[in-house]
């Protein structure tokens, strides 16, 4: 895209050299080998396609030519709560249903046991002493917002005969494989490679550990501490409850696992078949008082996005988490009876494209245009996922009026009526926030990317550099005391508080006075903004619009079908 005359107006005073150059931050940035050659080991990239397909071949999933086909229900494992024991004093109350007792499995040794109990079971953190200190390091190649900008950089790495995993510390990061550089010199060996690369911003991230965080529970009477537990009930169904209210507590169906992570705590798994998992979803993001073409058209979506995403929690042996780094998962409280009667009527549909799942991302608001996924992220783009003016008649051409042009694009933002979006609280947004807010926040992300800008004291301007067709921040350009440096993409959401988009513009701000008072964002949409927006599917429903004709609205040229053996993942 080319740069606009705004953002050339804005920047044309920006100067001076930044440490690592002229290219962009962050995982856009391209890298080069230098000098050195990195450390290489043989390794044969993980085939997800295959690992998945062969698993339903194993489920018995077979073609079928409508939703009555002979298709058994895929068993799902969804992190519901990710990091237990990272505050020593959590506590989680398990609890049977009415009429129901708890049978608690767990190994002893090389001996199963078992235990039967009608009560609640409470678990607890109990932080045991090691014998000396423990040093626990990792070498983290990258950190990122989301999970499709760190995979994009991992498969970078694998390229480069680095190999990686993939892992959600608190943000998404990009290690270097544990069981491969898994001594001391190895991974100082890997890191002096890294630092013949351009911008690297890889680090060793070492933890000397006194303590570790073990699980406790009192089952009559008698105390036990264990590291892994299985969880079930005679009628498969259990609450799980994080608070002492017992109106907090969540119902699941199915089994739960109570196993170690990757960073020295827990995950409670819910074992759970993939149509009961969707109750405990689409309720949660669509809402229960949607209307019923915009109820099956998330059920179908959210159902095409698990199955596409099972690889996300490979380093910590489940599948997907339960918040909005995957899609919101809350168990059964919220069921109803017209979420339930969208999930059974589309049962076992998904969106496919070329006989192969799409890539069913989908957002709350667009702010009035769809996304294309590099707007967004690194990787290649999809066919169906591209800019989509979110009307039911479209009276914006992009091909004549793209948003790429500061002007198109700050007109576009103007306007408020017309849209599917147009009654909804986010669909345009103008916040202002202080320069020293805007500066801490930014030091912050910096800081949390091991960028050498973090350090930097005060901020002298800040420009939109350039953008999308479909308006998008593809890159933001910042110049500080000691030097200038560029955000791509989503990384700009991340930096700044003020944005829950990249769909905005700034303006700087005065109040008055002689000096820079702070900025304006004013922009649209809440989230990435790629493929469905689950407010305007919800209008054009409204309008009559089919299940099918949303999703060909929103995902151009896809099809509907019945999950079998012969779809690709």
């Amino acid at each position: 895209m080319r740069q606009n005359h705004y953002a050339k107006t804005q920047l044309e005073n920006l100067q001076g050299q930044s440490p690592e150059g002229n290219s962009p931050l962050g995982p856009t940035r391209q890298r080069r080998i230098k000098g050195q050659n990195l450390i290489t080991m043989k390794f044969s990239v993980w085939r997800f396609s295959y690992k998945v397909l062969t698993t339903f071949c194993l489920l018995g999933l077979t073609a079928a030519s409508g939703p009555q086909g002979n298709i058994k229900d895929v068993e799902l494992r969804i992190g519901i709560i990710q990091r237990f024991g990272e505050n020593p004093t959590a506590k989680l109350q398990l609890e049977p249903t009415k009429g129901a007792r708890l049978k608690l499995k767990f190994k002893v040794g090389n001996k199963q046991q078992t235990l039967i109990t009608q009560n609640p079971v409470k678990l607890e953190t109990v932080m045991q002493a090691l014998p000396k200190p423990v040093v626990e390091e990792v070498v983290v190649l990258g950190t990122y917002r989301t999970f499709e900008t760190a995979e994009d950089s991992a498969n970078k790495w694998r390229s480069q005969g680095i190999e990686v995993e993939i892992a959600q510390p608190e943000r998404w990061q990009v290690w270097a494989k544990r069981d491969v550089y898994n001594t001391p010199l190895l991974r100082r060996l890997l890191f002096q490679s890294l630092q013949a690369i351009e911008q690297n911003t890889a680090y060793i991230d070492t933890k000397i550990k006194k303590q570790i965080p073990q699980i406790s529970w009192v089952v009559n009477g008698q105390r036990y501490s264990l590291n892994s537990l299985e969880i079930s009930t005679d009628k498969n169904l259990i609450r799980v409850n994080k608070s002492e209210k017992p109106e907090n507590a969540r119902l699941y169906a199915g089994q739960l696992n109570l196993q170690p992570n990757a960073y020295g705590t827990y995950t409670l798994v819910n074992q759970v078949p993939l149509e009961t998992y969707l109750r405990g979803v689409v309720p949660y993001e669509i809402g229960t008082n949607a209307p019923k073409a915009a109820v099956e058209a998330q059920a179908i979506i959210a159902r095409t996005y698990v199955l596409r995403n099972l690889r996300r929690f490979a380093t910590d042996n489940y599948q997907l988490c339960a918040d909005t780094h995957c899609q919101v998962y809350n168990g059964l409280n919220g069921t109803a009876t017209n979420t339930d009667k969208a999930i059974a009527a589309t049962k076992s549909m998904v969106l496919t494209y070329d006989n192969q799942l799409v890539d069913a991302l989908y957002s709350s608001t667009t702010g009035g245009v769809t996304a294309s996924f590099s707007d967004i992220w690194n990787g290649e783009d999809r066919p169906y996922l591209r800019p989509v003016v979110d009307t039911p008649t479209n009276f914006w051409k992009l091909s004549q009026q793209s948003l790429a042009d500061e002007k198109n694009f700050q007109r576009f933002i103007s306007l408020h009526q017309g849209f599917n979006e147009s009654d909804w609280d986010v669909f345009r947004w103008h916040k202002e926030s202080r320069l020293e807010d805007i500066t801490k926040d930014l030091q912050k992300f910096l800081k949390v990317k091991n960028s050498p800008y973090a350090k930097f004291k005060t901020i002298e301007a800040m420009a939109v550099v350039k953008r999308s067709e479909s308006g998008r921040i593809l890159e933001f350009a910042v110049k500080t005391d000691i030097g200038t440096f560029t955000l791509h993409k989503d990384e700009v959401r991340s930096a700044f508080a003020a944005p829950v988009s990249t769909l905005f513009y700034i303006e700087p701000l005065n109040k008055g006075k002689a000096e820079l008072w702070g900025y304006a964002f004013i922009g649209g949409g809440l989230g990435h903004g790629v493929g469905l927006s689950q407010t305007g599917a919800q209008n054009l429903a409204k309008l009559g619009w089919s299940s099918p004709k949303i999703l060909q609205f929103y995902y151009p040229g896809t099809q509907i079908k019945i999950l079998s053996n012969e779809i690709g993942f």
